[in-house]
């Protein structure tokens, strides 16, 4: 089931059901003034909000509480003790994903693994919950292939329902949730440090990666706990982490339509084109060409 609210010509509410208490809401607000969305939401569900674009502020208590979600942030809420009604204020231009699930839909998904998630062990039950976070790059792809697709209506429920689960999947399963006793790694704060000034060397220079030697040197961090660490930290190896990273820039520069084929593959990298095509259709499964006609 979809519904589709249209409060005025530019902005766009689209929900769409996963199944029985799970359900996905499409927020954009694509035009140039702040916007006020409203939903009902009950004391019995699960709110995971993701911020993919511009900034989204959530009100509560009438206003005398809120919480800023800029983008690239995501917001888990819980409170089992009252009712949580979504009652937002979208910046101009922004894009919010939001993925509404009942606690009893949760724990028939998470029964087995209730310690592993922090607020269904026996120490939060029953508590309100609430977490903050960075969407990680994996995560990304999945929520924008959630807002951008080209599907027949007829598949587009099972499309939906697969991506809410690899987005559930994600989200729990990242780094700063293992087990510590798991990571020895992750026991040296000066390490993760390290890692973390690898992660902002190789996007800030993605255009010109520097080797993985030369990323080593440059942390000063020996090359094996490099690559270990970063894809204990990150879940991936470093060029991985990159090639996704470049991909999810290219899809946003192509979405916003600024630049030509040819200049967003330079801008990530890529000095040929058809290199930058073959890039683009590995991740995606589709060219940049129509991935952009789609969007149209």
């Amino acid at each position: 089931m979809e519904i589709l609210q249209k409060n005025n010509a530019e902005r766009i509410i689209q929900e769409t059901k996963v199944e029985d208490g799970f359900c996905i809401l499409k927020i954009q607000n694509e035009s140039n003034e702040t916007q006020h969305v409203i939903r009902e939401i009950d004391s019995s569900f699960i709110q995971f909000h993701f911020g993919l674009k511009g900034e989204t502020v959530f009100n509560f208590n009438n206003g005398s509480y809120t919480i800023n979600l800029p983008e690239e942030s995501s917001l888990l809420l819980y409170n089992p003790q009252r009712d949580l009604p979504m009652n937002i204020e979208m910046t101009p231009n922004s894009w919010l994903i939001s993925m509404l699930i009942s606690i009893k839909k949760f724990h028939s998904l998470f029964s087995s693994e209730a310690s592993y998630i922090p607020f269904l062990g026996d120490g939060n039950r029953d508590k309100k919950y609430y977490s903050d976070g960075k969407i990680s790059p994996s995560m990304a792809v999945v929520l924008n292939q959630l807002m951008n697709y080209n599907l027949h209506n007829s598949i587009k429920p099972l499309y939906f329902k697969g991506k809410a689960y690899e987005l559930l999947s994600l989200y729990f399963n990242r780094p700063e949730d293992a087990d510590i006793e798991q990571c020895p790694f992750l026991v040296d704060e000066e390490n993760v440090l390290k890692i973390r000034k690898a992660k902002d060397i190789i996007i800030a220079r993605m255009a010109e990666p520097p080797t993985l030697q030369e990323l080593s040197n440059e942390i000063a961090l020996p090359l094996k706990k490099l690559k270990e660490g970063f894809k204990q930290i990150y879940g991936d190896p470093v060029y991985t982490f990159l090639f996704d990273y470049k991909m999810e820039v290219a899809r946003q520069l192509l979405a916003k339509g600024s630049f030509n084929v040819n200049e967003v593959g330079l801008k990530v990298g890529y000095s040929t084109a058809s290199h930058f095509i073959a890039a683009f259709k590995k991740k995606y499964g589709t060219t940049p060409k129509k991935y952009i006609m789609g969007l149209k």
